[in-house]
């Protein structure tokens, strides 16, 4: 199942490096953040390079950020219930 495409306002992802650069680690600050840490250490280097915020960028609504993020979040559980109802049954065929 592949995840979808997941848009960040400007704020939220300048936000997010200025948490990484006053020296939380990026694993921590994604974690809280529910973003994927390669993503956020992309923005910490685009941040370096000035170029966070690219031109043309599209404006993401707070509403929009929250249901990528929820979206996210769901299909994360799903595969952990997928996982859950896998033990499972494994370990229930052993007991029988």
């Amino acid at each position: 199942m592949k995840i979808p495409k997941q848009e960040y306002t400007a704020e939220f992802k300048e936000l997010a490096v200025k948490r990484v650069k006053e020296g939380q680690t990026a694993g921590a600050v994604a974690r809280d953040l529910g973003l994927i840490e390669q993503t956020l250490r992309n923005w910490v280097k685009a941040a370096e390079a000035g170029k966070l915020n690219g031109a043309g960028a599209r404006k993401v609504t707070p509403e929009e950020m929250e249901l990528s993020r929820l979206r996210a979040e769901n299909i994360r559980l799903k595969r952990e219930n997928e996982i859950l109802k896998k033990a499972t049954a494994y370990f229930a065929r052993d007991v029988l």
